[in-house]
């Protein structure tokens, strides 16, 4: 039964090795985790990860993983369980099948906003404790019965400030004029934010941006493809794609032009100007197995100021509490989504039409893409 298990933990990790590559979509993982739970007999899917009297925490891997041990490392002391951080990837159909089969291994997930709309219209969710969770601690981004805003980041231009330093992009109308700022450019993968950047780019002001036209943006879109070289996936692919010079141009996670900037000194730049910002969230699978008492004690205590700049300080995921901003560096505040300053040249993504549209957008869009 071990390497049975083995097996298909094996077959998991190489599903999501896959979609990190870009050769398996994200419809495809959820059904390969649901047929291991099937293989599995729907058994306890946590399995060996946890332990009594831990509480497991799941994100999407890599460097997060990392800055999630520091950043949370005094929940330990603070409540008496021990934090685990499982970096699979918590995937509505991952949260869903776990739920629905009884074998839940996550207690609290950061996940997309909008898949927390979804998923609490679906009763897979625990709803929030406002009682324990102090909602005041959240300044920016989206409250509701099951999520709250945990950190944000931001879709933003980064550019190669050798070409067009004296002149930089500054709109998504730049982003789009292959004469003015040519070269080639690279677009995320998975659509979030794309939408939003084709209709700017197009002239749709920013306060009539929502319900998003989908036809418009894909329009604009296409428009554009000529001069992809490719959609990045990961986050480490769109930082290989500017540093080595096959794009130009790209939009990109604030965190990845930061650290682009920081590891070219400076051949590659970045702006917030026009970038669309959006918050992560903290959701509960229902029956999570430490209990919703000790998921809600960890949401508050990641909510606490001093804790939101850790983030920020370790992982550069911007607090949603104002309050948070006066406790970083001026360097941090630089960066910081939320800062007054940067806040102010972007535009807030929309998660609850997200909620409602994204599957549909998303198809239509990888079609477009994959051509």
């Amino acid at each position: 039964m071990k390497d049975k298990q083995s097996c298909i933990d094996d077959a998991v990790e190489i599903a999501q090795e896959r979609i990190a590559k870009g050769t398996l979509s994200r419809r495809g993982f959820n059904q390969i985790l649901m047929v291991a739970a099937a293989m599995a007999g729907m058994g306890p899917l946590r399995g060996a990860f946890a332990e009594s009297g831990s509480l497991v925490v799941a994100n999407w891997g890599g460097d997060a993983v990392t800055a999630f041990e520091k950043s949370y490392q005094d929940f330990t002391a603070t409540s008496g369980l021990k934090l685990q951080i499982d970096g699979s990837g918590p995937t509505e159909g991952a949260i869903k099948t776990q739920v629905n089969s009884g074998a839940v291994r996550w207690d609290v997930c950061d996940g997309e906003m909008y898949s927390s709309y979804r998923l609490g219209k679906e009763g897979v969710l625990t709803p929030i404790d406002y009682s324990v969770v102090d909602k005041s601690l959240i300044g920016y981004g989206d409250i509701h019965e099951f999520g709250l805003a945990n950190y944000t980041y931001s879709y933003v231009i980064a550019y190669d400030a050798k070409r067009f330093g004296k002149n930089p992009p500054k709109s998504w109308a730049d982003f789009w004029d292959v004469k003015k700022f040519p070269g080639k450019r690279t677009l995320y993968k998975w659509m979030s934010a794309n939408l939003e950047c084709a209709l700017l780019a197009d002239g749709v002001a920013p306060d009539k941006l929502y319900p998003l036209d989908v036809d418009r943006a894909l329009r604009k879109i296409e428009e554009l493809m000529p001069h992809v070289v490719t959609h990045w996936s990961t986050g480490a692919e769109s930082q290989q794609l500017l540093r080595d010079g096959e794009a130009v141009m790209g939009q990109v996670w604030h965190t990845r032009a930061e650290l682009m900037k920081h590891d070219t000194n400076g051949a590659i730049d970045w702006t917030f100007d026009n970038a669309i910002v959006a918050p992560s969230v903290w959701m509960v699978p229902k029956k999570n197995p430490a209990g919703a008492a000790n998921a809600m004690k960890f949401i508050a205590f990641a909510l606490r100021p001093e804790v939101q700049a850790k983030l920020m300080e370790v992982y550069n995921m911007g607090p949603v509490d104002s309050k948070a901003n006066s406790l970083l560096s001026p360097e941090l505040q630089r960066i910081n989504p939320t800062s007054p300053e940067n806040l102010r040249k972007q535009i807030s993504m929309n998660n609850l039409w997200y909620a409602d549209h994204y599957g549909q957008a998303l198809e239509r869009y990888l079609a477009l893409i994959g051509g």
